[in-house]
């Protein structure tokens, strides 16, 4: 009788299911009875055999939305559940690990990175009026040495900014985006916006990029960019603690302030001279958002409303504007400097980088009754850029001055002290080191980070490189 107790209590009932149809078992596939020390491998390799797969597919387990990552009788025993109880386990494609696929060198540090592809928001956007070719996908990359860079996809450089002297930033620049196929932003330590009339390669001519507009009202360095090209609008995030609101339409942006016009240029004229038949026109903000209290180190608009923006400071706030009105709607305050953001828009939250290592996200709605709703751990430097997963509500790419990008599904999470935490499921580390970690990422910091569903994750550092990273399934949506 005893063994046969034990016995009985070495298994636990199992329901299989998945939201993916073309890895979904058999109809009326009922309960399964399994040995309760099986850990995700067992449960893949039985998975597998039951889908009679010709090759193995690594499979992840969720339990009531978090990843198994213990032994079926761990999580019994953790979470106080009888084992006579049938566990309803959801399976989906494992992530497999980013593998680096190539590596662009510049002549100085690389701040920040975007795509233009079918899937990027550029894209995207302009599908109707201007798609992108299927195999032209471009990556723009903004430097300290005060130029950008459009590369294609075989590591040539189809068209950089001009120098100073013919409309280009005068000094480094810190932030860049694809408005459209046509149109690009970069902004810098100048204190300016730029808009860029941006052309592609083709039969008949090279590509090209020309100064379209020169964005004025910033006393301080613009640190980062958000674009929305339906809307015409621009968000900057500037160390004068300010957000600034802009226009990508001469016609629709008001006058630039004269008394932050360049000395040759301050008699209140409208254009200037950059070259013997360029002419840049000059134009001032929409609005300049007042609220936070130091540095605002980022801005973006919220998901699925462009009428609606947050912002990130230094001053550990998290503030949420209305654009139309140019007003402050909340403000979220935490316990930490805020470096970085990204919209989880399914899941309702903000994610944040930190200068203390960690990512919060955080619930932007003034009714929420808890600001943070998890933190994500691993980094071992400030977290300053953050990209959501293009394939899934879940995933989110960080870059950090740890020198590493981190992968993350918030649905990958351990038990510490103070609760539950999430931990990342892939770190990637800079090939110009042989991927190898440095303490405080010293001589590999990573400036920016970017995912692209095409592309993969592409990221930015202090090691003078675009790095590119592709992993298969990172990030599955269920």
């Amino acid at each position: 009788m005893a063994t046969e107790h034990v016995q009985a209590h070495s298994q636990v009932r199992v329901q299989l299911a998945t939201a993916q149809a073309d890895i979904a078992l058999p109809d009326r596939t009922g309960p399964i009875l399994v040995n309760s020390n099986f850990r995700r491998y067992a449960l893949s390799s039985l998975v597998n055999t039951i889908l009679a797969t010709d090759k193995p597919v690594p499979f992840d387990f969720l339990i009531n939305g978090t990843f198994l990552r213990s032994s079926l009788a761990d999580y019994l025993s953790q979470h106080g559940i009888s084992s006579e109880t049938t566990l309803h386990l959801e399976y989906v494609r494992a992530a497999v690990p980013p593998v680096h696929l190539a590596s662009f060198e510049h002549d100085d540090w690389v701040s920040s990175v975007d795509i233009l592809s079918n899937t990027s928001a550029a894209g995207t956007w302009a599908k109707a009026s201007d798609p992108q070719k299927p195999g032209h996908e471009r990556i723009l990359s903004a430097s300290y040495d005060g130029l950008l860079r459009v590369w294609n996809m075989s590591s040539s450089i189809t068209v950089a900014s001009p120098s100073a002297g013919d409309g280009g930033h005068v000094s480094s620049i810190k932030a860049a985006k694809f408005i459209s196929p046509s149109q690009i932003a970069s902004s810098g330590t100048d204190r300016t916006v730029r808009v860029w009339k941006y052309r592609d390669i083709s039969e008949n001519s090279p590509a090209s990029m020309v100064p379209q507009i020169e964005l004025y009202g910033h006393t301080a360095s613009i640190d980062a960019l958000a674009v929305h090209h339906p809307s015409s609008r621009i968000l900057s995030a500037s160390a004068d603690h300010t957000v600034g609101v802009w226009s990508t339409k001469k016609s629709d942006a008001p006058p630039a302030p004269e008394i932050r016009l360049p000395s040759n240029t301050a008699r209140g004229t409208k254009r200037r001279k950059v070259g013997p038949s360029v002419s840049t026109s000059q134009r001032g903000p929409l609005a300049l958002l007042k609220s936070h209290v130091a540095s605002v180190s980022c801005a973006v608009f919220a998901a699925n409303d462009p009428t609606v923006a947050y912002s990130a400071s230094w001053d550990h706030a998290l503030k949420t504007w209305d654009l139309p009105t140019s007003t402050l709607v909340d403000t979220r305050s935490t316990s930490h400097s805020l470096l970085a953001l990204a919209v989880l828009p399914s899941l309702g939250l903000v994610a944040a980088g930190t200068s203390a290592r960690h990512i919060t996200l955080v619930d932007p709605r003034a009714s929420a009754t808890s600001i943070v709703a998890m933190t994500l751990r691993g980094h071992t430097n400030a977290v300053v850029s953050l990209a959501a997963d293009p394939n899934s509500t879940y995933g989110l790419a960080s870059g950090s001055h740890d020198g590493t990008c981190r992968v993350w599904d918030v649905r990958s999470t351990k038990t510490e002290k103070e609760g539950r935490v999430g931990q990342s499921l892939y770190s990637i580390g800079r090939e110009s080191v042989g991927g190898e970690p440095r303490v405080s990422g010293d001589g590999v910091k990573v400036f920016g980070v970017v995912w692209d569903a095409d592309v993969g994750i592409v990221s930015a550092g202090e090691d003078r490189r675009v790095q590119i990273n592709r992993g298969r399934n990172i990030g599955p949506n269920p």
